[in-house]
């Protein structure tokens, strides 16, 4: 017994330091610390926050809506912006012309820090990890902190997301990594598919301006390609339906009508990586609003009528939130993950996509290989209980089952028919209360 029970903690703990898991953003909200928050204007705030997860302080702005102190009852939806590349937390308010777009919206809008290059990501730093955690920051430590300190809505049916260019690629990555948290999502002349160029990320982004060494943000594209495509948007589409999505993008060619007629090489890359969003959500049925407007370059003329233009969206859907959609599916590579109160640790040595499907009441299918340790959301009756019936290739299993005090099932699924090879396979659950 000693052996394989060395060998099942050595996988355990391997693919616990492949993919170091993310907090569930609610355990955050005691973190930041408030250093400083000044008034720019009546609406515009300033405020620096030491962050737990970069190690340092970080500002952003904060813009309230007109007559935020008088509505003491009211509570708004938030709108997260992100920048882009070479630029920070001050884009959206000294070259966006945001302050003024919104001064007659009902809207919190956040813009926080991201780095130069910082690309919206927990580094990889050679294997070891650890800051700066921009994920973390944003998606743990930052919206709960948001929600503590503002009169917001708490709810995904209450924010929004959007970003130009490496804000564009954090707006999808955020969206697909934690869809339960974002009502819509809207990508700016956005690089959304890092397949298509990952000399362009890691040269002119993550080197250039991070002044890193080659690997630091994502590890090296060759041996950690799965680390990449677990952040890339347009490998986690399928994450993305029922969503609200917006993608704008021009063509990089000389010609366009707000830039003087300039051509853009980086707006051609990004209309490349555009376009096969695009395509991509189409071939998989996911409704999104597609706009290639032809002739244009990167350049902020184009993303403030991207802006101007997806504002009146985000507002009706504020107004008139779809739910969330159920059943719901889910792609990852982390090993551990929450997803709309499910969730899934994994025990396996491979680097590899998992997928839940069509996760409802009645269960669901996962796919993956090694074991995994389920825990559902608070769907289930505390003093019911419930036949659990495992069935797929090498695993045929009934289970009776009782939810703990909060309504939620507790137990385990082996996925690889043969243990020894730990080969993905496909595992459905079926749930049906007993009594």
């Amino acid at each position: 017994m000693y052996h394989p029970l060395v060998k099942w903690f050595a996988a355990f703990f391997l693919a616990l330091l492949i993919f170091p898991t993310l907090q569930t953003h609610a355990e955050g909200q005691e973190r930041l610390k408030v250093v400083s928050d000044t008034a720019l204007s009546e609406r515009l705030h300033e405020i620096v926050l030491d962050s737990p997860a970069l190690g340092k302080q970080t500002p952003l702005r904060v813009l309230l809506p007109k007559g935020y102190d008088q509505h003491a009852k009211k509570k708004y939806p938030v709108l997260y912006m992100l920048h882009g590349c070479c630029g920070d937390y001050k884009s959206w308010t000294v070259a966006g012309d945001i302050e003024n777009m919104t001064k007659d919206l009902p809207l919190v809008i956040v813009m926080p820090d991201a780095g130069r290059g910082g690309s919206y990501s927990n580094w990889y730093n050679d294997g070891a990890y650890g800051k700066p955690e921009w994920e973390t920051y944003h998606i743990n430590e930052l919206i709960p902190w948001v929600e503590q300190s503002y009169r917001v809505k708490h709810t995904r049916e209450g924010r929004a997301i959007a970003g130009l260019s490496m804000g564009g690629f954090g707006s999808l990555s955020y969206a697909a990594r934690h869809p339960d948290l974002f009502l819509a999502a809207a990508s700016f002349s956005g690089v959304v598919n890092t397949n298509l160029d990952p000399d362009f990320l890691e040269k002119t982004i993550f080197q250039n301006q991070e002044n890193v060494p080659p690997g630091t943000v994502w590890g090296d594209r060759e041996t950690h390609e799965i680390i990449w495509r677990s952040h890339n948007p347009w490998d986690l589409a399928e994450n993305l339906a029922g969503m609200d999505l917006s993608i704008y993008t021009g063509t990089g060619q000389a010609g366009g009508p707000l830039d003087g007629g300039m051509a853009s090489p980086v707006e051609e890359i990004c209309y490349s990586m555009s376009t096969s969003m695009h395509n991509r959500l189409a071939e998989l049925g996911i409704p999104h609003e597609w706009n290639s407007y032809g002739p244009g370059s990167h350049t902020w003329g184009y993303w403030k009528r991207d802006l101007a233009q997806t504002l009146p969206r985000f507002m009706t859907l504020f107004e008139h939130p779809p739910k969330a959609p159920r059943p719901f599916s889910y792609k990852t590579a982390e090993s551990v993950f929450s997803i709309y109160g499910w969730t899934v640790q994994f025990n396996r040595k491979a680097e590899e996509f998992a997928e839940i499907n069509q996760v409802s009441k009645a269960g669901f299918s996962l796919t993956g290989s090694g074991t995994a340790a389920v825990k559902t959301a608070s769907w289930y009756h505390p003093k019911k209980r419930y036949l659990v019936k495992l069935h797929g290739k090498g695993n045929h299993k009934t289970m009776i089952l009782k939810p703990d005090h909060n309504g939620k099932l507790k137990f385990n699924v082996r996925l690889s028919a043969n243990p020894s090879k730990e080969e993905q396979n496909t595992i459905g659950v079926i749930i049906r209360k007993l009594d």
